[in-house]
């Protein structure tokens, strides 16, 4: 596909089958507000909601900072903090540090570098690293400490490394939906097709056949569109996004159609990719009351998108 999408900056929420699981922000410095700051206020009115970002940049943020960001947020929320981590594609962010923006390669390096630092840190281990992507210097959260015995991570997105990594450590896999990077260092192409999408799956489960317990899968939602007639509508999309209708039907990160039709799609997304969970942009939350609406009739059906509880 051809077609393209923004990664941000969004408001995105994840649901559950008792309501929205968690409240997340969106982290792209200088273009969005600090999300840890909005996300302290957010659990400052909330009781029982999760709060985190999603994602944050891992190219531009350095492991001692972020964790103890996540730690002070999940004191302030007596619990309930959860980061989500990508490797970052917008030149733009590494631009105004003054720094360079590195390969493919080299995102994916650093990537795993901090998310095992933070991790680390948020666990209360001492943290020494001295390499090309990352240093720190016997690094060690003090004050504060997470409330938390493991703050949830969630991590992913389309990079074949990332994904298989991502199996194998992550609590929570995120597909995306989204591929390469544009010129303009903001818009993506789409990744939707099906069989793209079976590969990455595969990618998670290689990753996480030394599992226990195997992480979690969510979906990026684009777009929710609530119709009768979800083949028209999705043939409009395709035709903006240069590509194949019934595949932007088949597809976990858009729901077209009834909210009948919509809830069928989520289960087949389940039977097929394992996806329990959906983070949605906020311009698309009063159409997916009507779903949960729906789905808060059948109680024994609702399961089909529980987040992370």
């Amino acid at each position: 596909m051809i077609g393209t999408f923004s990664a941000g900056p969004v408001g995105i929420f994840s649901v559950s089958q008792h309501g929205y699981d968690a409240l997340l922000a969106a982290d792209h410095p200088g273009t969005t507000a600090s999300p840890f700051v909005a996300l302290v206020a957010a659990a400052a009115v909330t009781e029982r909601i999760g709060v985190g970002s999603y994602v944050s940049q891992a190219g531009v943020r350095e492991p001692l900072l972020l964790a103890s960001d996540v730690a002070t947020l999940d004191l302030v929320s007596n619990g309930r903090a959860r980061l989500a981590l990508g490797a970052g594609h917008t030149p733009a962010e590494w631009d105004m540090l003054g720094a360079e923006r590195p390969d493919v390669a080299g995102r994916v390096r650093r990537f795993q570098a901090v998310a095992e630092a933070c991790r680390a840190l948020l666990a209360g281990e001492t943290v020494t690293i001295v390499g090309p992507e990352v240093r720190t210097c016997q690094a060690r959260l003090t004050t504060p400490r997470p409330v938390q015995h493991r703050v949830p991570f969630t991590f992913g997105g389309g990079n074949t490394a990332i994904l298989r990594w991502a199996g194998a450590h992550a609590d929570v896999v995120g597909l995306s939906g989204l591929g390469r990077t544009l010129p303009d260092g903001y818009m993506h192409e789409v990744r939707w097709n099906g069989a793209g999408i079976d590969r990455q799956v595969d990618l998670i489960e290689q990753g996480a056949s030394g599992r226990v317990h195997a992480p979690a899968r969510e979906a990026f939602v684009q777009m929710v569109e609530v119709a009768d007639d979800a083949e028209s509508t999705a043939l409009e999309i395709a035709r903006r996004l240069h590509c194949d209708a019934a595949e932007v039907l088949a597809s976990p990160y858009a729901w077209i159609g009834t909210v009948e039709e919509i809830r069928a799609a989520m289960a087949d997304h389940e039977r097929r990719w394992g996806i329990t969970g959906y983070a949605v942009r906020e311009a698309h939350l009063d159409a997916v009351d009507q779903v949960r609406a729906h789905l808060s009739q059948f109680p024994e059906r609702a399961a089909i998108a529980t987040g992370r509880n």
